[in-house]
């Protein structure tokens, strides 16, 4: 990482801290869905940027997460702190069960059979599944993350929760993209047949990558969770997912990309809520002008870097 990228994370992060002493309570709670969604979208970001998986499902996760956390609190007692393991192990064993027979499938094929999971997974949340998800309505009076010592139930305790949350979440990506398993997506994102012409097996790091943006998800399912005190079915639905889906495509599958995707594709729209139905107009024709300009995205990723002998006139080839 460059020091100019060192300078732009810590006066981004440093934004971000202060934040809150310059925002009203609506605007609060904005930033605070802001650092959520850009915790999904860098979930999202593992299967179809790091990976290349065409998966738009991602907020059947992000749901599974939320749901496990509300259910674990609300019908058994447990302490929403307790619930977080869960809210990121069961949304990544069912990441396993759902991409075992599918993996196979590529491209438009792939987005058709997971648009139908999260068809699916909303349906059984509005039917009640065995009883615990509360149907349409959803699930009411969570608990709050309690932090010793911190009134946690202030909105700002709820956003530096969600702040950590993400400091987190990027330093574990940034061990991915270092770790052989990241090497092995982006091997295999570039060229499928040359991956495992080099004895990559790619069965089991696609599925990896589900599990592991599914586990990201469910985290965030529980942050959401925690701010609302509630979750319901539409939160969760087959839009979210195409909004997880777009926000990496537009922002360019890099974080700072990811980050001001989230800005434009949620952001936005909420600034100019006052013009109703108008305020989609602008959201679309920023989508469209992006495309136009940034084809390949707001900031698109970079990976790796060309040996230096090469651009020295391929000295060492000569020797």
């Amino acid at each position: 990482m460059k020091h100019s990228d060192y300078y732009g994370y810590a006066l981004f992060f440093l934004i971000l801290v202060l934040l809150p002493s310059f925002l009203d309570s609506r605007w609060l709670a904005v930033a605070t869905t802001f650092i959520i969604f850009t915790i999904v979208a860098l979930s999202q970001d593992v299967v179809l940027g790091k990976s290349g998986m065409f998966n738009m499902g991602q907020a059947l996760f992000f749901g599974l997460g939320a749901y496990t956390s509300a259910i674990c609190n609300t019908k058994f007692g447990i302490p929403l702190p307790a619930t977080v393991p869960l809210a990121i192990l069961i949304p990544a064993l069912f990441g396993i069960i759902l991409a075992g027979p599918i993996i196979h499938l590529r491209g438009d094929y792939l987005l058709v059979v997971t648009i139908g999971f999260n068809i699916v997974f909303v349906q059984a949340l509005q039917n009640n599944l065995f009883g615990l998800t509360g149907g349409p309505n959803g699930i009411f009076g969570i608990d709050m993350l309690r932090i010793p010592g911190v009134d946690s139930g202030t909105q700002s305790a709820v956003y530096y929760i969600c702040l950590a949350a993400l400091v987190m979440v990027l330093i574990v990506l940034k061990n991915l993209e270092k770790s052989k398993a990241g090497r092995a997506l982006h091997y295999f994102r570039e060229d499928p047949l040359a991956a495992e012409s080099i004895g990559i097996n790619t069965r089991v790091y696609k599925i990896f990558a589900f599990a592991f943006g599914a586990g990201i998800a469910g985290l965030a399912g529980t942050l959401y969770a925690n701010q609302y005190s509630a979750v319901s079915p539409e939160a969760f639905d087959f839009v979210q997912s195409v909004l997880f889906f777009s926000i990496v495509i537009v922002g360019g599958s890099s974080v700072p990309g990811i980050v001001l995707g989230v800005f434009v594709m949620f952001v936005l729209p909420e600034i100019f809520r006052d013009f109703a139905t108008w305020r989609y107009f602008i959201f679309g024709f920023a989508m469209i002008f992006t495309m136009i300009l940034r084809p390949c995205g707001i900031w698109p990723a970079t990976y790796g870097n060309v040996p230096a002998y090469i651009l020295k006139g391929k000295q060492h080839g000569n020797k």
